[in-house]
């Protein structure tokens, strides 16, 4: 659940990075899918207390020179000066607050603990407990449809909460 949520959070800035470093549609699309690989394997190694997206774009970037090296090719000839603007694009999205998993946490520890107790504790009992909506809605004495609409609104609560703390960006939509 962890790394599908940090992909999901980095997948334009990695297919961005790799179209500044590649000329060949089909080579970026499978550069992306053998970095998502290679960064499964290896979430054991990352410090989630640190940004994600540096850490993704590193193995991309060694995919990228492997990926010329089998080739026999030099990578694309863009300047130092081009790449270090992209680079620094890159730095500059992932300072804003909110970047790290740690920070993402707290903020929604934060949001959840400002929801009216109705809608924390069907939230709680669903996600943090694990617990079935229907098992939810019989420990709360409530119809099932009441404790999905329950759940939904809270969602919603949630995710503008995660927005006004710059967390969850504008256009995402709620689960």
């Amino acid at each position: 659940m962890t790394f599908e949520i940090l992909v999901r959070e980095n997948t334009r800035t990695l297919t961005v990075f790799l179209r500044s470093r590649l000329d060949d549609e089909a080579a970026v699309d499978d550069l992306f899918q053998e970095t998502m690989l290679v960064a499964w394997k290896r979430l054991d190694d990352c410090d989630l207390s640190r940004p994600f997206g540096p850490w993704l774009r590193g193995i991309a970037y060694r995919l990228v020179l492997a990926h010329y090296r089998k080739q026999k090719r030099s990578p694309l000839p863009l300047s130092d000066e081009v790449l270090e603007i992209v680079d620094e694009h890159f730095e500059k999205i992932h300072t804003h607050p909110g970047d790290t998993w740690d920070e993402k946490i707290g903020a929604l520890h934060k949001c959840l603990e400002s929801l009216p107790e109705k809608h924390r504790t069907v939230v709680q009992e669903r996600y943090l407990e694990d617990e079935p909506v229907k098992c939810v809605a019989d420990r709360l004495s409530i119809s099932l449809e009441a404790c999905k609409k329950r759940l939904q609104r809270a969602r919603a609560m949630l995710a503008k909460c995660l927005r006004l703390k710059g967390v969850l960006a504008t256009g995402m939509k709620q689960a």
